[in-house]
């Protein structure tokens, strides 16, 4: 590569591992899709594909300047808008040995998925327009300074001492708290008594292994090298992500008399989502109970907490990825180890009580500055465009209301 300073084994993998974390919004468009009633599958098709062209185009212009280019605490400088001044040279800050540009390839990947989540909160009521805005609005002042915070060079939190190892807070708890935001301000859906059963189950099974397949680019990917971080990662991802799947299938069973296939893989999904901040700084032992309580805290979040105050996100995003990004944080204050990763920190159970309080602390500041910025772009789109569908809109489904397609041929 011209003589730089490259190496090509580590770049290869981040590379790899890019295309994981890609094939993840197709995956989550499954496990959405599938969730949905028939009439708004290809809804949540659209706004996921949709989602993958726009925001890469829009890393590529704005976004990764604002989240990783050298500037003050809060925000990115300009210095890398269109991507320039972004070569093949190594970014020192962020690793020594892949280009810049694969680096930020890589963190594409996770611009693209972080607002795609939130989907599933308003998933069957949202004017695809609106989306659009509201997609593109949310990643310029929710996630990329968020994002420059946490990871970005020079960024407040990150001076801190925070340490979110591939997303709890910048990816989870933004998309999650976010989707809590939307749900409540957008309403519930018209004429639902209860939440509608997945209208196609295998196809919700199938986006789970995509996603679990992806989450080993997400996660062992963010060591941006082939070492022992990355090895650590992976296997602390697949552990949190078996032993939530068990765990929820267990609640189920005690609670409900049964275990199910939905639920089973709602576990899967929250161990990987509750992981992740952790991945790479915790032992396997760790992992395993962040898979439990992963499952335990969401499971009262989606069966108990979402029923008693009667909110309608749609698909769980924030009984999941929302309290799972929250839960995963305050679990690298408890369990990470300097032993796993020199370059982490001790927990409160490795000796070291005030990073507890550090990433508690990085956590509410994460949720309250989403809270707000939230609610302000929803209100400034509903004001000038609307954001919600009218009722018979509603009725006959986005697919048609929205698109003018069928995913289906046969009449319901």
């Amino acid at each position: 590569m011209n003589g730089l300073p490259v190496n090509t084994v580590d770049t290869l993998f981040v590379l790899i591992s890019a295309a994981l974390v890609m094939l993840m919004t197709p995956g989550l468009a499954l496990f959405y899709g599938g969730m949905v009633r028939r009439k708004n599958i290809l809804g949540v098709l659209m706004q996921c594909f949709a989602a993958m062209c726009i925001l890469n185009v829009w890393w590529i212009m704005i976004g990764y300047s604002l989240s990783f280019a050298p500037s003050n605490g809060f925000w990115g400088g300009l210095g890398w808008l269109g991507l320039k001044n972004v070569g093949y040279a190594p970014m020192p800050d962020y690793s020594s040995t892949i280009p810049n540009r694969v680096f930020m390839i890589f963190q594409a990947m996770f611009a693209v998925i972080t607002p795609a989540l939130i989907i599933g909160a308003f998933a069957e009521r949202m004017k695809f327009s609106a989306y659009l805005i509201f997609t593109l609005l949310w990643a310029t002042f929710v996630y990329a300074p968020i994002c420059h915070w946490v990871w970005g060079s020079g960024g407040w939190l990150k001076q801190m001492g925070v340490l979110d190892f591939a997303g709890g807070i910048v990816v989870h708890t933004t998309a999650g708290v976010a989707a809590l935001v939307t749900t409540i301000i957008i309403g519930k859906r018209k004429n639902l008594n209860h939440s509608p059963a997945p209208h196609n189950l295998p196809l919700v099974v199938l986006g789970t292994g995509l996603l679990w397949f992806g989450w080993f680019g997400f996660n062992a990917g963010s060591a941006l090298g082939v070492n022992e971080i990355a090895v650590n990662a992976f296997i602390t991802t697949n552990t949190a992500a078996a032993t939530a799947g068990i765990t929820w299938s267990l609640l189920e069973w005690i609670r409900n008399g049964r275990p199910t296939v939905f639920g089973i893989i709602t576990g899967c999904v929250a161990g990987l989502a509750t992981v992740t901040p952790g991945a790479g700084y915790v032992g396997i032992g760790s992992a395993m109970l962040i898979g439990i309580l992963a499952s335990i805290l969401c499971f009262i979040a989606v069966a108990v907490v979402k029923p008693k105050y009667g909110y309608d996100d749609s698909l769980d995003v924030f009984g999941v990825h929302g309290v799972g990004g929250i839960l995963g944080t305050i679990c690298v204050g408890l369990f990470a180890s300097k032993a796993v990763n020199p370059q982490g920190a001790d927990g409160l159970f490795f000796g070291n009580p005030h990073f507890l309080l550090t990433q508690a602390t990085a956590v509410l500041i994460a949720a309250l500055y989403t809270v707000i910025v939230t609610f302000l772009i929803y209100k400034f789109i509903d004001i000038f465009l609307g954001v919600r569908i009218n009722e018979q809109e509603e009725s006959i489904g986005v697919d048609l209301s929205q698109h003018r397609e069928h995913a289906y041929t046969i009449l319901e």
